[in-house]
């Protein structure tokens, strides 16, 4: 059923022909790019999937990190066209960026929360025996972030209110005020997983502690969006507390649909699939992309 137009329905046909231009595709085998072609069951959701969002056929098959990083771009341009425009319930100075999780990301230490991060990486620079003994917790690279910039007093307290909400000698150090803190504040933190192999999700779920365990502050919201088309592999990140809000699909319908034609035919590894699917959806731990714009307003 093709939704009725809306912002946010807009934004996710959109998102999904972005991915279409090069990213999603089927090779000449009829694997789709998201896919694991020695499973049969990856393949398979994985062509239901690609399927319902008419992916074209070719015999090029684009390289993990090119993959990787047109799916963060993609991200983070739903998010630009969505998140942005919900000044009514989330106003603010907000900005969207792809930092790029790999080597040469731009790490957290740039936001208010996580500054105190980069005087601990100069000292360790300096001191291998104190690098040696923090390691690289300290380090954290998203892949896209939301910001929003402080406000100036002005903002905060206009001359229309019968009462000012600032005076002399209050709020001196209030993350909000641009006064007090002139640095961007970390909003969210988006990890983009193409597919789920073998230790990207607790890559994921390292990042997430880190996030946590050295903040200053308010603890920005931490996701992660998948296109893995397997529920097992989805739930090694998704599943358990504390490390994440939640994981996003890039096309949870399509992904519910396609599973859920497999699993009629009684193949035991699909029906299998689609009560880890179930638990997944059912507790709150995956959702669809489209409803992250709305989380993240919260």
């Amino acid at each position: 059923m093709t939704p009725t137009p809306s912002l946010i329905a807009n934004a996710r046909a959109a998102f999904h022909d972005a991915l279409l231009a090069g990213t999603l595709i089927i090779d000449g085998k009829g694997v789709p790019s998201n896919a694991d072609k020695d499973s049969v069951l990856s393949v398979a959701v994985a062509k239901g999937i690609a399927s319902s969002l008419k992916a074209q056929t070719t015999h090029a098959r684009g390289a993990g990190q090119t993959s990787g990083t047109s799916f963060e771009s993609a991200c983070a341009d739903f998010l630009r066209a969505t998140f942005l425009n919900l000044q009514h319930l989330r106003p603010g100075r907000w900005e969207v960026y792809q930092l790029g999780g790999g080597k040469g990301g731009a790490a957290v230490s740039q936001y208010s929360q996580y500054e105190h991060l980069s005087h601990i990486a100069a000292k360790a620079a300096a001191d291998l025996q104190l690098a040696a003994s923090l390691g690289n917790d300290y380090t954290i690279k998203p892949d896209v972030v939301i910001t929003r910039l402080p406000e100036s007093d002005g903002v905060i307290s206009p001359a229309s209110l019968a009462l000012p909400v600032l005076s002399d000698g209050v709020a001196t150090r209030a993350v909000l005020r641009e006064s007090a803190n002139p640095l961007p504040m970390l909003h969210a933190s988006i990890s983009c997983k193409w597919t789920m192999r073998s230790d990207r999700a607790q890559n994921a779920r390292s990042e997430a502690l880190n996030f946590i365990r050295n903040r200053k502050g308010r603890l920005p919201h931490i996701v992660a969006v998948t296109a893995e088309p397997m529920p097992s592999r989805i739930g090694s990140l998704a599943l358990g507390t504390g490390d994440m809000d939640c994981v996003y699909h890039f096309a949870l319908y399509e992904l519910e649909a396609s599973l859920k034609a497999f699993a009629a035919t009684g193949k035991k590894s699909a029906v299998d699939a689609m009560r880890d699917l179930t638990v997944l959806i059912d507790g709150g731990r995956l959702k669809d992309i489209s409803d992250l714009p709305l989380d993240l307003a919260v």
